[in-house]
């Protein structure tokens, strides 16, 4: 089974990484970080919006199972691509909407994914497509957040729950059982 990958910046890393947990076919959900200017930035760097690096979710996927296209618009449904440089109270260019290609043909499917989902939204997307650079995975605390400390996190509570819920309505033929009907 041949497996791709998916580079996405929707805010923070521990609220995209939730959503891509449940889905079908995807096998693995890493957080990091990407984009920047520093070598092997800490999550406090990266925090601190000095070293142009966003936090970032690395997917890997069977596309058999769901395709780029699909990953896409999950992407753009459950972050605001509308918010520049922002997603909710996290402000700064860590925390801007852009996508990573891994091949001319993500950077074309990223350019008819941005047209796709225009339509769901009121305002301009401002979702970047930057080349791909240094991946840089995030500390261990980071990874699977939402399945350990994130539960407890009055922050995650708050935001990752209406993810979930938006993942849940409109791509329950794309989620594991579990994740279902939980």
């Amino acid at each position: 089974m041949a497996h791709e990958q998916a580079t996405l910046a929707g805010g923070c890393f521990w609220c995209t990484e939730a959503v891509f947990a449940d889905v079908i076919g995807v096998s693995s959900v890493e957080s990091g970080s990407i984009g920047g200017s520093v070598p092997n930035p800490t999550y406090r760097q990266v925090c601190g919006g000095d070293t142009g690096h966003a936090e970032a979710i690395r997917v890997t996927f069977d596309p058999d199972a769901i395709s780029y296209d699909e990953i896409l618009d999950i992407f753009f449904a459950t972050h605001d691509p509308t918010q520049l440089n922002r997603q909710g109270n996290d402000v700064g260019t860590q925390y801007r909407s852009a996508i990573f290609p891994h091949s001319p043909e993500q950077e074309e499917a990223a350019r008819r994914g941005i047209e796709r989902a225009q339509a769901d939204w009121p305002g301009p997307i401002v979702t970047t497509i930057e080349p791909l650079s240094d991946w840089y995975p995030a500390e261990d605390y980071h990874q699977d957040y939402w399945e350990g400390e994130g539960q407890s996190s009055p922050y995650c509570l708050a935001v990752i729950p209406p993810k979930l819920r938006k993942l849940r309505k409109s791509f329950a033929n794309k989620l594991k059982n579990e994740a279902a009907t939980a």
